[in-house]
């Protein structure tokens, strides 16, 4: 596509919780030997500028409000000019390090909190996505039920997990980024209009963490089309244990399609658009 995968941002944006952990008085929380960590449980992420390899690009970091035992967080990513390139708002849950349970702040880092208190900047906000809590209707069973797509079928393996065992954050996305050829199955929208390559790029991502695999669980990616209009497209992916059929994590994306030779935003025809909504599933979520 000529600009960097979005598991590469997210990649990102985990290296930056790590120094923001850091700031608030948790210098090792990602250390094997850590006893506290912070475990992301949702993530809302904004592509907001192009970003090409090899780009120079900083991250800044800091903390929006502080819960009982969880924090929600800002993470920038800018270009060398400062422009915005991605947002990160990223809920985090004070846990112990081995199961992943809960527990309060401790006062020493509320007081590093409030001094690290940072606003949403307006092009960083929420803009088609909601943040509203959502109760899970992930399961294989429904999967099966709407006729989604199995986008990806693969066992977590060593690499794919921390330092405690837990599958990393950005491997979730990578699994959605490898999984959406197979939703497309080569008819990616737009590419009937225009004759000319045709790639993909996502304006906005929720992640939902429900479960965290290890090493040897297996992961099934079901994938579907939730509406849209000539422009944007809206995608549910459901990241699925598919021995029990109880939903690891769940994803909402805003993409669209673009001509990867003008690199210009695609409208999509009257019948085009017919046909991508023909391929929606009516009452498809979180």
């Amino acid at each position: 596509m000529g600009h960097l995968n979005v598991g590469f941002y997210v990649a990102k944006s985990m290296e930056a919780l790590a120094g923001l952990a850091a700031e608030l008085g948790m210098p090792g929380a990602f250390a094997a030997n850590a006893e506290a960590t912070l475990v992301v449980r949702e993530q809302h992420i904004r592509f907001i500028k192009e970003a090409r390899p090899g780009a120079p690009l900083t991250m800044t970091a800091g903390v929006i409000e502080l819960g009982e035992a969880d924090a929600r967080l800002m993470l920038l990513m800018r270009h060398q000019d400062g422009e915005l390139a991605a947002s990160f708002q990223t809920l985090a849950a004070h846990a112990t390090a081995r199961d992943g349970r809960a527990f309060p702040w401790p006062d020493r880092i509320r007081a590093h909190a409030e001094a690290l208190k940072v606003e949403i900047p307006a092009n960083a906000a929420p803009r088609s996505i909601g943040l509203a809590p959502v109760e899970t209707q992930a399961s294989l069973a429904r999967a099966e039920a709407l006729g989604l797509v199995r986008t990806g079928l693969r066992v977590v393996d060593a690499q794919d997990c921390d330092a405690f065992g837990r599958m990393r954050t950005e491997t979730f996305m990578h699994r959605l980024s490898d999984g959406i050829p197979h939703l497309f199955a080569g008819r990616r929208p737009g590419a009937a209009d225009t004759g000319r390559k045709v790639g993909g790029a996502a304006l906005e991502y929720r992640l939902i963490h429900h479960a965290w695999p290890r090493a040897g669980d297996r992961l099934e990616l079901r994938s579907g089309l939730a509406g849209g209009d000539a422009r944007f497209r809206r995608m549910i992916h459901w990241l699925l244990d598919p021995d029990t059929g109880r939903p690891w994590g769940s994803a909402e994306a805003i993409a669209v399609s673009f001509d990867l030779e003008t690199r210009k935003l695609i409208t999509l025809s009257d019948e085009e658009l017919a046909r991508v909504e023909g391929d929606a599933v009516k009452g498809l979520g979180l």
